[in-house]
């Protein structure tokens, strides 16, 4: 059974800074591509980052572009995303994805976490 943790959620002020961590409870994430997501109340869940196996490239929705960095520490099996020049519009709830490719989320999600930027 894989599971996916989210942590590092919360509130901040437009420009402020959070930083988004997925544990992974695989053997190793080295082997997946993994994404983030979010989902802004009464909107459609929405591609925000990918990270790819085994190459780690990276690709961000052009909203987020220049502003968040995805990355991964394959030796704590955790995927984060760095959010920079946070936005009132980056607030959502934010969740983690193993699997697929381009925007296409897998199989696998986390519970999401909250980020409410104010204005």
């Amino acid at each position: 059974q894989v599971q996916l943790v989210e942590s590092g959620g919360g509130l901040v002020q437009a420009g402020g800074s959070l930083r988004l961590s997925c544990a992974a409870s695989v053997r190793t994430i080295s082997g997946y591509a993994m994404a983030w997501f979010r989902q802004a109340p009464g909107k459609e869940r929405e591609f925000v980052a990918r990270i790819t196996a085994p190459a780690r490239s990276t690709y961000y929705s052009d909203s987020v572009k220049g502003r968040f960095t995805i990355s991964t520490d394959t030796t704590k099996n955790t995927m984060y995303l760095q959010m920079s020049s946070l936005k009132p519009e980056d607030t959502a709830v934010y969740y983690c994805n193993l699997g697929g490719a381009g925007v296409i989320a897998g199989k696998y999600w986390g519970q999401g976490t909250q980020v409410t930027v104010s204005s």
